[in-house]
């Protein structure tokens, strides 16, 4: 042993496919099984990011004037809600002239505005639309089929896999949505969980929310729907650790009003001006800590110096709530405003307000352009 973690390096991790691509290699066998009336067991498809794909079918069925094709998604090292699941694809003939695509049992069904996909419409995005719509018109064409056919687009674990998601906040009910927009997954990837903060930002804005409350994750979001219980569910956005990209797209999408709750673990950060929030993009800086005590009144050396020495933001927000420093909590959460401002270039109004784990709230501030 060399003593050299034994996870995968990000380079060896095995990219996956998305629920986009698997919905249009199912289309595919569906199609040439409902023609050539020969089930398919595998099919290649061309992916947005510019490669091609083998998909092979886990069930290809054929009946008079129907056919189905399943896929198992394979999301690779992705730690996905929908890897393993059944992705489903029905094709029928149709009297209607083109090509009708739906979402079956377990594709959800848009009921908010500000999603890409316009209310009362099947959850399945601009560009899974595109490559299915694309692939089934390069097969009738290939065949010189002129006759209409209907594509459903079913995930039969779906509804319960949209548990695990934010599909219901975005107004997306009934199931998961068919995604991806380069047709991989990659390992650990950023851009999904950004994309879904656009998203929520979004429907905010649709919903006509000029408030919205961003969380680092579901407790502190919990906190602050008993903070704000006039906000409606809209209005509760979980950023995790993107703290600056969340803040940008608030103000980029013309959000007013930001409230931004948390732990003292990640806000500690924020409050020195790091913007990515994750437990490896910086360290917690107890100096800084230290000196936002002293601001607060501390002259205890022994204090300031267990401070410095703490292994936790936490345990520094123990000792100081233990010692009635509540003014610390305040400073905080002040710095935390102005950093955010400072990140956008103001423009917005933005107040943190700081919890224990157990729910205390442990101070509040705001502050927006105007103010020093």
């Amino acid at each position: 042993m060399d003593g050299k973690s034994k996870k995968k390096d990000k380079k060896e991790m095995r990219s996956g496919y998305t629920t986009g691509a698997c919905a249009t290699a199912t289309t595919k066998a569906a199609l040439l099984t409902l023609i050539t009336g020969e089930p398919q067991a595998e099919v290649t498809i061309y992916l947005p990011v510019g490669k091609f794909a083998t998909f092979e079918m886990e069930s290809c069925i054929i009946e008079p004037g129907l056919a189905e094709a399943g896929t198992i998604k394979d999301a690779g090292d992705d730690p996905d809600a929908t890897h393993g699941a059944l992705i489903k694809s029905t094709v029928t003939w149709c009297d209607k002239p083109g090509i009708t695509l739906d979402g079956g049992v377990g594709v959800g069904r848009v009921t908010k505005e500000g999603l890409p996909v316009p209310v009362g419409e099947a959850a399945i995005n601009p560009i899974p639309r595109k490559m299915i719509y694309e692939t089934a018109e390069e097969i009738l064409t290939s065949h010189g089929i002129k006759r209409g056919i209907k594509i459903i687009i079913s995930v039969p674990e779906g509804e319960k896999i949209a548990e695990k998601t934010l599909n219901k906040r975005l107004g997306i009910i009934g199931g998961i949505s068919i995604l991806g927009t380069r047709g991989t997954v990659i390992p650990f990837s950023s851009s999904a969980y950004m994309a879904s903060i656009v998203q929520a930002v979004s429907v905010a804005r649709a919903s006509h929310c000029d408030h919205v409350v961003i969380t680092t994750g579901g407790r502190s979001e919990k906190y602050g729907m008993q903070q704000y219980p006039e906000l409606p569910e809209e209005a509760f956005i979980e950023m995790g650790d993107f703290v600056g990209f969340t803040l940008k797209q608030c103000k980029r999408q013309g959000i007013k009003k930001v409230s931004l709750v948390g732990m003292m673990g990640k806000f500690s950060k924020v409050a020195q001006g790091v913007m990515m929030v994750h437990s490896k993009s910086a360290p917690i800086d107890f100096n800084f800590l230290s000196s936002v005590a002293y601001e607060a009144g501390v002259r205890d050396q022994d204090l300031l110096e267990t401070i410095e020495q703490a292994n936790t933001a936490s345990q520094v927000g123990d000792i100081l709530l233990e010692h009635g420093f509540q003014d610390f909590f305040t400073i905080l959460c002040t710095y935390c405003c102005l950093s955010g401002l400072k990140e956008v270039g103001g423009g917005i109004s933005i107040e943190t307000s700081l919890y224990t784990m157990k729910g205390t709230l442990l101070g509040k501030a705001g502050k927006n352009e105007e103010q020093d």
